[in-house]
């Protein structure tokens, strides 16, 4: 029976646990980090909600403590590739079909297990596989994506209920379908929330998905839907499996139902992904949806007036924390002459105090970054500085893969603002400084919009409030997310909807009812009670 309107309020931000020194949390987040280390776990791929052993397995480490060993997942082929898809579109009828309240139950308790029974196993298993503090972990791993899940069914509900005007004698209404065939959701490494959102938001709007994460992230991306099964997602809504990339897309985007892409990853993939859909495109049965967040150079841009220990903090947190490993960690800095000695002294002083290693020990604010590709990649960036005439390194450069894959939060100082480091995403714990004319504000503005080709985040610190309004005015496009007198990370649903245009990606921001939009396929429906009986209109008629 169909007889009522459902509501799902707003919801309250999940509060964040501190894990201070003699909290409970911090004693059950230890003796669950403990547990998970003593033993291998055997991750199999879920397909159909049958788990797939393959015997293909490979190890997970964690990347800090690369000599042990945290268990084994299951790799894929093509064939398990399509073997989701038709899971998934076997699926598809029913679980379109499903009443509203009935699969926002679902995800609404998949959200009360995580903040419950699964809270620092998911955390722990984040901290293990993904190299994150304690606190880094609590913000993803448990609010973000318990946030996603409850403000998305909110949101949803909210769509739901917007209904075209009817005059008297018709009733006009809107149905919001999910789209005809499933969604491939590809997911990185750094963030297990965005990780079980790209996948839940389209499935809320009754579509079935196919599920690839990053290798780097299987660790907690298998505990997650280890509670979507137990929240009650019906078998086949989606699909998560342990492929290659060229692989899912071989097989994902020369599909007929391939109905869109939820991506999360770089800017060279993504445009490939969508060079690969455009030429596939007389192949489908609907014009696919392609929705991706590609990353950012993102930048601070300090004004001549800004607070000294403001900047000082924002730039420190923005660009270090989880390792700069972030897409929108402050990367590149503009600093005014008239203070930008004090702001570095101070900087370099705090960057020092930084504890780096393992995550089991809770005093550590820097850990590993992700893996030996990462690894190279940026060393290779820092060893650099040493052959340029243009940049010096004025705090860290050390890095040691002796015992797991270990950066020194690192400062650059770049004299030509056009300097590599200053252009390109690193994607790890280094940020270039530039010191421009503080007299000359106004042009380092241009110089800020036209650097990089991305346009994620990027964060302004003034204390005076005309050049703030002038500096968000000329910066309109250069960051989706942008930020006054604080740093350019740590975006939370239902406050700051995340995402940027340019190379950053298609701006959809996830958090939001935008995002959803994307993943709905509306019907009008337009009824006439009493309908015309002849097709004369009154002026026909002779005067």
């Amino acid at each position: 029976m169909h007889n009522a309107y459902f509501k799902y309020d707003e919801p309250k931000n999940e509060p964040v646990l501190n894990y201070a020194p003699g909290s409970p949390e911090r004693k059950k987040l230890k003796e669950t980090i403990a547990e998970l280390k003593s033993q291998q776990r055997d991750i199999p791929m879920y397909i159909n909600g049958k788990e797939v052993r393959t015997g293909d397995k490979k190890e997970i480490r964690p990347p800090h403590e690369t000599a042990h060993v945290l268990g084994h997942f299951h790799a894929g082929k093509a064939e398990h590739v399509q073997q989701a898809i038709d899971a998934a579109l076997a699926a598809r009828e029913a679980w379109a079909a499903m009443p509203w309240e009935h699969r926002a139950g679902i995800f609404m308790k998949a959200a009360e297990l995580l903040a419950t029974k699964y809270r620092y196993r998911m955390n722990a298993a984040t901290m293990l596989g993904q190299s994150k503090n304690a606190y880094q972990a609590e913000i993803d791993s448990a609010c973000e994506l318990i946030d996603f899940l409850r403000f998305n069914v909110h949101y949803l509900t909210d769509i739901y209920k917007q209904q075209p005007l009817s005059p008297q004698g018709i009733h006009n209404r809107l149905e919001y379908r999910p789209l005809e065939g499933f969604i491939l959701a590809v997911t990185p490494f750094n963030f297990t929330a965005i990780g079980g959102n790209l996948p839940t938001a389209p499935a809320m709007c009754g579509n079935v998905a196919v599920w690839k994460p990053a290798n780097t992230q299987i660790y907690s991306a298998s505990v997650f839907m280890e509670i979507l099964r137990e929240a009650g997602l019906p078998d086949g809504v989606i699909n998560l499996v342990y492929t290659d990339g060229p692989t899912v897309g071989d097989v994902c985007f020369n599909h007929r139902d391939f109905a869109g892409v939820h991506f999360t990853g770089s800017t060279g993939v993504f445009q490939n992904m969508w060079k690969t859909i455009g030429g596939n495109i007389a192949k489908y049965r609907s014009y696919p949806r392609i929705v991706g967040e590609t990353g950012g150079k993102d930048f601070v841009m300090v004004h001549p007036s800004a607070d000294v220990d403001a900047a000082v903090a924002g730039l420190a947190r923005g660009a270090f924390e989880y390792q700069g490993q972030k897409c929108s960690a402050a990367s590149r800095a503009y600093l005014p002459s008239n203070i930008a000695d004090e702001i570095k002294t101070k900087l370099v002083a705090e960057v020092k105090t930084m504890k780096m290693g393992k995550v089991d020990d809770f005093t550590n604010f820097i850990n590993a970054v992700i893996d030996e590709k990462s690894f190279n990649s940026i060393k290779k960036y820092i060893d650099g500085v040493a052959g340029s005439n243009d940049a010096k390194i004025i705090c860290g450069g050390n890095c040691d893969s002796s015992n797991g894959w270990f950066i020194e939060p690192t400062i650059i100082e770049a004299s030509n603002p056009k300097y590599v480091t200053m252009c390109e995403e690193i994607f790890g714990p280094v940020l270039t400084i530039h010191v421009y004319d503080a007299d000359k504000w106004e042009e380092a503005l241009d110089l800020v919009d036209s650097t990089s080709d991305y346009a994620l985040t990027g964060a302004i610190f003034s204390q005076d409030r005309y050049a703030a309004e002038l500096m968000t005015r000329k910066l309109v496009n250069a960051a989706g997310n942008f930020y006054i007198n604080d740093k350019p990370t740590g975006a939370v649903v239902g406050q700051q909807p995340f995402g940027g245009a340019r190379a950053s990606g298609t701006n959809d921001k996830a958090g939001s009812a935008l995002n959803l939009y994307r993943w709905l396929n509306a019907r009008t429906i337009k009824e006439t009670y009493v309908p015309p009986t002849d097709y004369r209109y009154p002026f026909h008629q002779a005067d």
